[in-house]
């Protein structure tokens, strides 16, 4: 049994004998239904509490919504539970992650770009301070990944970049920041994504490194973090082989994801990286994981094998039945179950929810909220864009624009996503407020004729591309697709030697890959408006170009350069 006085729950006697007793006091059921943390789907307290709650379950995730509705729902939660809930959200880029009207501050990659660790304290505050007035309590966040891979789909803009020390840096001062909001910090995702170019959302993906070259960079990274007392891991659907066969695993089991490898979660995350806190599986819908085992053997194995926490499900109740009958089977066995659960309890503990549940606390009054996009907020948020957005070159002296210039104006948006009709608005607008005549691209009928040289030298003066292919899961590649037909169309940018051309990156930093033609070219990392009215000041020579790529945005081809 490990002593959850010591690092990093450094529980008081007070708050390790109500682990205990709690501990001693719960049933099976009850033990079992810790172990889950689903997502919620509805906001309905009949689902809520039949679906959910009635199954003892020790935490309860939600998607970012109303700040309003998430903090009634969290409220009604916490008061219909026996123990108190944990209840987590991905705060890596800002309130919003909790709450759709919550700040929108920037991904952790525009924070690299400005060289200023204040910035990564700022989007710790910002994020936990607004999250834990909606009653959220744990934030997965920081990524601490490493980009070193320009086609991974997953990571790029939400990391810090393709530097371990940077990394470092960055995530001590978030996690800081985290601490002093009462919010639980979460490194993720071990044992490192970052390395191969697929997503673990759907196969389980391969941290190609040697030992030698995993200790110098992800493994530094986690001895460091460790070392400041971080209290939970959550576990990537990740391989890392090369670890395996150091402990004496060959073969297909080399290939297996952390989630389900005792060698990675006991031997080198427990044992050889002395990490003591609560370990949690990342989503385990994840082909990642699904694919792996059957799942039947994989829910209780998953816990038998290292992790104390299960996030979400493919189905709560036959999730929750594997479970009782892994253990019923032996397949999970008493000593973790008792072990998991004691972290778990922990964890709560560590933050005193406890405490905050007898005193009816866990979930702030309904003015708690007013801290969501404050006036501090929102100028920590156009700081970090003006101190941020990269020129990464412009080879052909096109900055800055203007009307005497650059009168009329086609303006495209790359990346069918939600957000691109706001962009696009707030583009648009901004530009036009300006004086530029624009025209936004619709997509061309390729039966009735085209736009010739003649045509298009005539109608536009300059196109704007804004690359808005954002990060998201369950995507083989971030990479821009093109409405095209053999070159023909005014999408895909033939016509850079007959009007001028500009792209601006809101997303993925490594777009140049794809545009190498554009000799102008910008990365702002996030696609808030705030980031796009920064921007266009930027363009129009208002406001000097500071932020610094911390990733090589020419994906090491020199042809980029030009």
């Amino acid at each position: 049994m490990n002593d959850m006085k010591k690092a990093p729950f450094y529980l008081d006697t007070e708050a390790a004998e109500w682990v205990e007793t709690t501990l001693r006091t719960m049933s099976l059921e009850e033990m079992i239904g810790q172990l889950f943390c689903p997502i919620g789907y509805s906001t309905d307290e009949g689902y809520l509490q039949n679906e959910l709650l009635d199954r003892h379950i020790g935490g309860l995730f939600f998607r970012d919504g109303a700040s309003e509705e998430m903090q009634n729902t969290f409220r009604f939660a916490q008061e219909h539970t026996k123990i108190p809930l944990l209840i987590p959200s991905n705060l890596e880029a800002g309130g919003d992650g909790a709450a759709t009207d919550g700040t929108a501050y920037g991904k952790q990659m525009s924070i690299a770009a400005s060289g200023k660790e204040e910035y990564a304290y700022r989007l710790g505050k910002i994020a936990c301070s607004e999250a834990a007035a909606l009653g959220i309590n744990w934030a997965f966040a920081p990524v601490v990944d490493i980009d070193m891979n320009d086609h991974n789909p997953i990571t790029n803009v939400r990391t810090y970049g393709s530097n371990p020390d940077h990394v470092v840096r960055y995530a001590s001062q978030y996690i800081k920041a985290a601490k002093e909001e009462g919010i639980i910090p979460t490194l993720k995702h071990f044992p490192g994504d970052g390395v191969d170019e697929r997503d673990q959302h759907l196969l389980t993906s391969v941290n190609s490194l040697s030992v030698e070259e995993w200790e110098r960079s992800y493994g530094n990274i986690y001895r460091k973090m460790i070392a400041l007392d971080v209290p939970a891991v959550m576990i990537g659907h990740i391989a890392l082989p090369a670890y395996e066969e150091y402990f004496g695993i060959h073969g297909e089991d080399q290939y297996r994801p952390a989630s389900l490898s005792p060698i990675l979660l006991k031997e080198l995350l427990r044992k050889r990286l002395g990490f003591n806190g609560l370990i949690i599986t990342d989503a385990s819908p994840m082909v990642g994981f699904c694919a792996a085992m059957d799942r039947e053997t994989a829910v209780p194995y998953s816990i038998e094998c290292g992790c104390d926490m299960f996030l979400f499900n493919r189905d709560l109740a036959e999730d929750y039945d594997f479970m009782c009958k892994g253990y019923q089977t032996g397949i999970l066995s008493r000593e973790r179950l008792m072990e998991a659960n004691r972290r778990i309890l922990s964890l709560k503990a560590s933050i005193g929810l406890q405490i905050r549940q007898k005193a009816g606390t866990l979930v702030p009054k309904r003015n708690a909220l007013e801290i969501l996009n404050c006036h501090e907020h929102k100028k920590w948020t156009q700081e970090l864009a003006d101190d941020s957005i990269t020129l990464v070159k412009d080879t052909q002296k096109l900055l800055p624009v203007s009307t005497q210039k650059h009168k009329h104006i086609l303006l495209e948006v790359l990346g069918n996503f939600p957000s691109k009709e706001r962009v696009m608005n707030t583009a648009k607008r901004r530009l036009e407020q300006e004086g530029f005549c624009v025209t936004t691209y619709e997509p061309e009928d390729f039966s009735t004729g085209v736009d010739n040289v003649s045509v298009i030298k005539q109608k536009y003066d300059l196109v704007i591309y804004l690359g808005n292919v954002e990060n998201a899961s369950n995507q083989t590649t971030n990479r821009i697709q093109w409405h095209t037909f053999f070159g023909l169309g005014n999408n895909i940018p033939w016509f850079v030697h007959e009007t001028d051309a500009l792209f601006i990156s809101l997303a993925n930093p490594y777009h140049l890959l794809d545009v190498p033609m554009i000799k102008t070219y910008i990365n702002c990392y996030s696609n808030h408006d705030v980031m796009i009215e920064t921007v266009i000041e930027k363009i129009l020579g208002r406001s000097e170009f500071k932020g610094i790529s911390p990733i090589d945005p020419f994906c090491g081809r020199e042809e980029l350069r030009y």
